[in-house]
């Protein structure tokens, strides 16, 4: 390693940019981390002042890093953003327990307004409860939809502009592989976008979501949160080992350690991706039971709950032609009433959000196929 920094020429260097393979100070390192985030909120035009953003906070070093980010940025620059903390509770024992209390920590240490909402109030399973049911293997396909539809409602419940979200390039060059390898077009097309939701055309128009973090590096992130003593959680989810995506975080190291740049050749790929014109695309459109907006009549949420509360698990897990049509044929499904449905059987209803899978919405799976 180089004795001087190669930015400021005068102090030690003390680490090496994963991104470029330079040597930095740590004082240059900080300089250049923040800069680089300030221009891709400026350049990518992520908020407007005035506005009300709700960072997603997981306790984790990507959400921390981001608070304290933002924080900074918002004075340094004046932003004028009003900034608070959502976090989401997903009910995992030994793990988002021990996380939430950095995220307290957090919401002390930033002075910033802090929301808690949980899986068990929300759908009426906890994730600790879903994996006694489902296993290990398809269990993050349940805290992944859940937890996109959680971030919404509680977005909603503080009456935010935005959601500011912890994906760093890293994430999204995993989700655009991901999508390419199972070839799901609409994903691929709409994964690298630095803005998502609130465009829609539904009934309701939901919260968009925005990626300060979007080109910085996983490696850049840890050092960041290392020297600036940022107090984060750091232990892997108890359920996410088996996840598919862990696959493909593997093959992306392999290649970073190849070729430095190819995480963010993999994201400049994806943004220059286009979609023939006569591609068949998914029509957005909003859930028939709990409004939610989907691409299918009912959406994922809904068919996952329904299953759990069913006895079918895996009804929304992959092709699931064949367990509708089981779930059809079974006697106690011919007919579902909203008078057959009692509380023990819905989620938990929240009078006060539109997006509640409480009994009244509820209708019949096998009459309105997804």
């Amino acid at each position: 390693m180089p004795s001087v920094c190669v930015c400021c020429k005068e102090r030690s260097a003390t680490l090496v940019r994963p991104k470029s393979g330079e040597a930095y100070c740590k004082l240059c390192f900080f300089d250049a981390f923040e800069n680089e985030i300030h221009e891709t909120i400026i350049n990518e035009n992520l908020f407007k002042p005035g506005e009300t953003v709700a960072i997603a906070a997981s306790g984790g070093k990507d959400s921390t890093v981001l608070a304290h980010v933002m924080k900074l940025l918002n004075e340094r620059h004046s932003y004028g953003l009003k900034l608070v903390l959502l976090s989401i509770d997903e009910g995992i024992t030994g793990y988002r327990d021990d996380s939430l209390e950095t995220v307290k920590r957090n919401q002390i240490q930033y002075d910033l307004p802090l929301i808690i909402l949980t899986y068990k109030d929300l759908y009426g399973w906890s994730m600790d409860e879903i994996v006694k049911v489902v296993g290990l293997k398809n269990n993050c396909t349940f805290c992944g939809v859940f937890r996109r539809q959680a971030l919404d409602r509680g977005a909603m419940k503080l009456n935010v502009n935005k959601i500011a979200t912890g994906h760093n390039a890293d994430d999204i060059a995993e989700t655009i592989l991901m999508n390419i390898l199972r070839g799901d077009i609409a994903r691929l097309k709409r994964c690298t976008a630095i803005i998502t939701g609130g465009d829609n055309e539904t009934e309701i128009e939901f919260v968009p979501r925005c990626k300060p973090l979007k080109y910085a590096y996983e490696k850049e992130i840890v050092l960041y949160a290392f020297y600036k003593k940022l107090d984060y959680f750091s232990t892997e989810c108890l359920y996410s080992p088996n996840a598919y995506r862990g696959n493909v975080r593997t093959y992306i190291k392999d290649l970073e350690r190849l070729r430095p740049s190819a995480i963010i050749d993999i994201i400049h790929s994806g943004e220059q991706l286009i979609i023939k014109s006569n591609c068949k695309m998914p029509t957005q459109r909003n859930c028939e039971r709990c409004n939610y907006y989907s691409s299918m009549a009912v959406c994922k949420a809904c068919v996952l709950i329904e299953g759990l509360n069913r006895g079918l698990p895996k009804l929304g897990i992959g092709k699931t032609e064949r367990l509708r049509k089981q779930l059809k044929n079974k006697e106690d499904t011919e007919k579902m009433s909203i008078s057959s449905l009692d509380d023990t059987s819905t989620s938990v209803c929240c009078s006060e959000n539109s997006l509640c899978h409480c009994k009244e919405r509820f209708k019949d799976l096998t009459t309105n196929p997804t």
